[in-house]
């Protein structure tokens, strides 16, 4: 079944596999190109993560997947898009609120239509077969049971009733009707519901965006688990290593396809290039040696056909392109205190936060050098901490004083939110009056507002463009205290990069409120972890953290696997273990085998001479090779596992 294709009859056989395939695809915006080459292939169980920078096209591609966009490529050039399978596609855009009387948990549940709809069938079909136990009654309340079973109509209550309770919704909120809920809300809603509903392929926009750790942990259990296709945008580097295993990376208009997460495509695409560069170079020298050849002898008569026969041999070439340049635009910038702060910088004493009741009470000094990372839930204190620190909220008790020549810098996540018809260059030089244009002009320059840039208003900015003036003014400060609360929030992921480098060399200390579990776990040398009833200082980073977590996780599960294993033993005997597991050995010996084998012919085939002139073939072979090099390694691993 085909339902949607352009310019060219695509013949996808139809079945229970769901493809999305789009080959040279072009999209234009009015009138404006903004992808000039997308190849891209979904398949049934895709788990696929699309970057690139701010600009680069990423929504306009969900757009063309969600069906709001068309390709713009004309007759004749080869793209098309084609679907098979005739896949649900489920987009946040899509999910709308038709009853806002109805409570959060009912329109939770309406995302579960075919289970409950299957449950009401299949009650009528027990109460059927024990009124009337015939053969037909029986048949069919078992197939009715066999689907419920399988479509998970014995755990979907649970499920939902666990994805309410970690995006933050309490047992009182879930019975609240819709209207009572604000915008932010309302989206967590809608995106939770669109997960739940489980369309065939999920698309995914900045989904960790306004989640807190808590629920971007619960997503990406949810997403790993998803028996389904998903396709997500997202700046959050562990999200995307925890949940993909392919890449596509959007850059001057085309994709390029990575297997693995997020870190390993940085890897790879490293290499890739560097043997596109050597390719490309190679080439080049083979060029010059061929014209200058060419050039030597043919205006000899007895030479001249040799000498046009070189130059042919050149037009024939399939030229290798030279890598196009990394799309690595960032603000450029130092950070250093104008004056040293001593050595203790901030003192607190049972400082009890929050607005009419307590949130939290905290004690706890900060020394000069320090970087802390403020984490926990939405809604527990965070960004109140913060506030009263700088002044902007007062304590509901206790104290806290600053040290000798401390001098504060605030950057607070309303400031990507600000409005005005000033002008960037204008509003740079009211925060500094004393500041001529060429030092303003040259100051905002290094955070990317160049030539008629800075002659934009500030309602013409986008988020990250906000936040780029604010840390240009803030930096400018350079003050030696830096309170930051969400800085990462409207950052594409090269900007993320840049201010952990900026941040890593400040020698001034650093205290941060951040929900991207990255950037906490590169800067944050102690932490702050806000939770139910209260907050608790660490001395330590991120990755401790995480590891005391799981050790206290750890016992709780414990008591649970023992018995289940005790219990299988009962059914089974010593030599039957031991044929099993010798079964199993030989399996994977086997495979071993295999792998290998298929490793030195993909290698040889890397080498020989008509692919070594073919870089896009070079870069398949290489991709395949990774792949059955990452097999290898799993066989491996199962084998040294059997033979102990």
């Amino acid at each position: 079944m085909l339902l949607q294709t352009n310019l060219k009859d695509v013949k996808i056989p139809f079945g229970d596999i769901m493809q999305i395939e789009i080959h040279k695809g072009q999209v234009e915006l009015s009138g404006e190109p903004i992808l000039t080459d997308i190849n891209l292939n979904i398949t049934t169980n895709s788990r696929i993560g699309l970057v690139g920078r701010n600009g680069s096209g990423k929504t306009t591609l969900l757009r063309l997947l969600g069906g709001e966009l068309r390709l713009a490529n004309t007759e004749g050039d080869g793209g098309f898009m084609a679907i098979s399978g005739n896949p649900q596609i489920g987009t946040l855009s899509q999910m709308t609120f038709s009853d806002n009387s109805v409570t959060l948990v009912e329109e939770i549940r309406s995302a579960y239509d075919y289970i409950l709809k299957l449950k009401a069938e299949l009650d009528d079909a027990q109460t059927q077969m024990d009124a009337t136990p015939n053969e037909d009654n029986i048949k069919r309340y078992t197939d009715l049971l066999d689907t419920f079973t399988r479509d998970g109509g014995f755990y979907f209550e649970k499920e939902y009733e666990a994805a309410i309770k970690k995006f933050g919704f309490t047992d009182t909120e879930k019975h609240r009707p819709l209207s009572e809920f604000s915008g932010g809300q309302r989206t967590k809603i809608a995106f939770l519901k669109l997960l739940l509903s489980k369309p065939d392929l999920l698309l995914l926009d900045e989904p960790t965006n306004h989640l807190d750790i808590e629920a971007v942990s619960w997503l990406e259990e949810y997403i790993k688990n998803y028996k389904k296709a998903v396709l997500i945008v997202s700046h959050d580097r562990m999200f995307l290593d925890n949940t993909v295993n392919e890449i596509y990376e959007i850059e001057h208009g085309k994709t390029t396809k990575y297997h693995g997460n997020y870190s390993q495509f940085i890897i790879k695409k490293r290499e890739s290039r560097a043997l596109q560069a050597k390719a490309y170079e190679a080439q080049q020298q083979e060029i010059a040696r061929i014209q200058a050849t060419a050039d030597r002898f043919r205006y000899k008569a007895t030479k001249a056909a040799m000498a046009q026969s070189k130059l042919k041999s050149i037009e024939r070439m399939e030229k290798i392109d030279a890598p196009d340049a990394y799309d690595n635009r960032t603000f450029k910038a130092t950070l250093e205190p104008s004056v040293q702060s001593a050595k203790e910088v901030l003192t607190v004493s049972n400082l009890t936060i929050g607005f009419d009741a307590p949130l939290a009470t905290l004690s706890f000094n900060v020394y000069r050098g320090d970087r802390i990372g403020i984490i926990g839930g939405n809604g527990k204190g965070k960004s109140t901490l913060v506030k009263t620190l700088v002044g902007k909220m007062p304590a509901l008790s206790g104290s806290f004083n600053t040290g000798a020549l401390v001098n504060v810098g605030y950057f607070d996540q309303q400031m990507a939110q600000i409005k005005g018809q000033e002008t960037v260059l204008d509003n740079m030089m009211s925060a500094f009056p004393h500041m001529n244009d060429f030092e303003a002009r040259s100051a905002l320059g290094a955070f990317l507002f160049s030539g008629e840039d800075v002659f934009k208003t500030i309602d013409m900015l986008s988020g990250g463009e906000r936040v780029r003036l604010a840390l240009c003014k803030l930096f400018r400060k350079s003050p030696n205290l830096l309170i930051l609360d969400e800085p990462t929030n409207h950052m594409d992921i090269i900007s993320k990069e840049t201010l952990e480098d900026i941040l890593t060399s400040y020698s001034g200390t650093l205290i941060f409120v951040s929900h991207d579990r990255y950037f906490v776990k590169k800067l944050a040398t102690r932490l702050i972890a806000f939770e139910s009833g209260g907050a608790t200082v660490h001395d330590f980073g991120y990755d401790e953290f995480l590891l005391r977590q799981t050790n206290q996780d750890s016992p709780e599960s414990t008591p649970t696997a023992k018995p289940e294993r005790k219990e299988k033993k009962t059914y089974t005997t010593p030599l039957k273990e031991k044929q099993k597991r010798e079964r199993a050995l030989k399996k994977a010996e086997e495979k071993i085998a295999e792998l290998e084998l298929k490793l030195d012919e993909l290698r040889q085939e890397q080498q020989s001479p008509e692919n070594l002139a073919d870089y896009q073939k070079l870069f398949e072979l290489q991709n395949q090779i990774d792949v059955c090099e990452m097999q290898l390694l799993e066989q491996m691993e199962i084998w040294e596992e059997l033979s102990e």
